[in-house]
């Protein structure tokens, strides 16, 4: 028997979770953070590195005393955390600024540069991430964040994804080039790749902007996937936490890539980790190159399989805007939405409220709802939105199955799947299969499993998942509904490309409606 804390940071707060590996979970605590947003700045999303760490220490004190154990009986600690979520540091290992969240979208501009960059160099990496780099991504941020802070270039040393700043942190690490760095961060968005001989090249970097010269040398250190220690934990912060001294803490990785383990991700499933966005997470057995994803990247999920990453930019998020829109709350606005009916309210929904992550890759785009008439309703527009993501979710898997990407197993994982049955059964219906659902939470439980391995209390993952992942509710798709979806599909899928593809027709009016809002700011 072994006890050991999985920790789940997410957007807007973390969640640590002591997991006995023969009683499984025991307790789990919550302790919040604040997004920093700016109102003239809708693309803008920063945290504190401080706040984060507060709130981890917060949180396993919180966790242990409810387990009702010694903080010294804890074996290990792992530790996922959003991506790509960026932070430039000095050479001690301290930040100069704050995160640029996974949702700031600020560096739109650099992100189209590093694009237009890897395909006339014809750099290698670029097909591995779907064919487009992505604003949401490390080097499109740490450019962004060089070319606004130049007081602070020549204290510049590097920069780190979250999950390797907050192990190094733990660890007592100081020389960011001590540092170990994960396969998962750095893979799936910062253009790594070991066939291609790691990062990409200084040539290319320097001719993307000279302000990016030694960056790759920056960036160098010991990269690994999760089964390697990143270190141990410190004494200073064995003391913040409650824990001992010395317990092994393995090298991080992305929350829903640590979700998709936690949920029974085996070869060949995918995983749809639906939160406030939805990461899409499969282990496939070799890579599959998929235009539009966001990385194929061997090691990232499973350290023996390939991961492969795509997602939808704004899920619950969306629904919570509806909702504040309507003066009220999601919950209280879905009383009632288990009576609807596939296309009964008439609604078409693109979820690009907060752009589109996969397969365009196009952060230009805003929602569009067709279909309105004077009766309809905020709770129509709902149900439309949950539609909306889920035919959404089909493109993805389209895609990826035109590209030899095989799916035995659908799992909807994440928060909102355990709260939502409306949910589950409409993604059943629309992507035409059966839809697992975990009959419990599984958030931070991945993390738990890598926390067993580096305590050596299993062997592999899957022995882990064997022993500690929960048992599945199955939704089955029922056959009427599926009909309707399938006709729904095909105009999803004509609006989908012709508002979202900048090469189609009316591919260039959504960010036409962005660059006037933002002239319209502009003092």
């Amino acid at each position: 028997m072994a006890v050991v804390a999985g920790v789940d940071f997410g957007t807007l707060s973390v969640r640590v979770s002591v997991v006995d590996s023969e009683r499984g979970m025991l307790a789990s605590a919550v302790s919040e953070y604040p997004l920093h947003r700016k109102r003239e700045d809708p693309e803008y999303a920063t945290q504190s590195h401080d706040d984060h760490m507060r709130a981890l220490a917060s949180a396993t004190r919180d966790a242990v005393g409810q387990a009702g154990i010694s903080g010294d009986k804890i074996e290990a600690i792992a530790l996922d955390t959003t991506g790509s979520s960026v932070i430039p540091v000095n050479k001690d290992l301290q930040p100069l600024g704050e995160y640029y969240l996974w949702c700031d979208h600020r560096a739109k501009g650099e992100a189209a540069e590093i694009t237009a960059a890897a395909h006339r160099e014809k750099l290698g990496a670029i097909e591995w991430c779907g064919g487009v780099y992505s604003s949401e991504w490390g080097f499109s941020k740490l450019l962004h964040w060089l070319r606004h802070n130049p007081e602070k270039r020549n204290e510049f040393a590097s920069a780190f994804e979250h999950c390797d700043m907050v192990a190094a942190t733990l660890c007592g690490v100081t020389d960011p080039k001590k540092a170990r760095r994960s396969i998962c961060a750095m893979g799936h968005k910062w253009l790594w790749n070991a066939k291609l001989g790691g990062l990409p090249p200084e040539e290319f970097l320097t001719k993307v902007d000279p302000l990016l010269a030694g960056v790759r040398e920056k960036l160098d250190g010991e990269y690994a996937t999760s089964e390697t220690i990143a270190g141990r934990l410190s004494p200073s912060w064995a003391e913040k936490l409650g824990l001992k001294p010395g317990i092994p803490i393995p090298v991080g990785a992305f929350d829903a890539h640590w979700d998709a383990i936690g949920a029974g991700c085996r070869t060949d499933d995918m995983v749809n980790v639906v939160g406030t966005s939805t990461c899409i997470i499969g282990i496939t057995p070799s890579p599959n190159l998929v235009p539009g994803v966001c990385g194929v990247v061997q090691g990232s999920v499973h350290p023996q399989r390939t991961g492969i990453e795509a997602g939808l930019s704004a899920v619950g998020d969306i629904f919570n805007a509806i909702a504040a829109r309507a003066g009220t709350d999601v919950a209280s606005l879905s009383n009632g939405l288990e009576k609807y009916r596939a296309g009964q309210t008439g609604l078409l929904r693109l979820t690009w409220d907060n752009g589109d992550r996969t397969v365009l890759v196009n952060p230009n785009l805003r929602g569009i709802t067709l279909g309105w008439n004077l009766q309809s309703t905020a709770q129509d527009e709902l149900f439309a939105a949950i539609e909306g993501t889920a035919l959404h979710t089909r493109v993805i898997f389209d895609r990826m199955a035109s590209n030899g990407v095989r799916v035995q197993r659908v799992i909807n994982a994440g928060g909102i799947p355990q709260k939502n049955e409306v949910l589950n059964r409409v993604y059943a219906n629309v992507l035409g299969r059966p839809v697992l659902v975990p009959t419990k939470s599984v958030t931070s439980l991945g993390s738990a499993i890598f926390a067993f391995l580096a305590a050596g209390t299993f062997k592999t993952i899957e022995e882990a998942q064997d022993k500690i992942c929960p048992p599945f509710r199955v939704y089955e798709p029922d056959p009427a509904e599926q009909r309707i979806y399938d006709e729904l599909y095909r105009l999803f899928s004509r609006l989908y490309f012709g508002f979202g593809d900048k090469r189609m027709e009316m591919g260039d009016v959504l960010p036409a409606l962005i660059r006037i809002s933002e002239t319209s700011q502009r003092p």
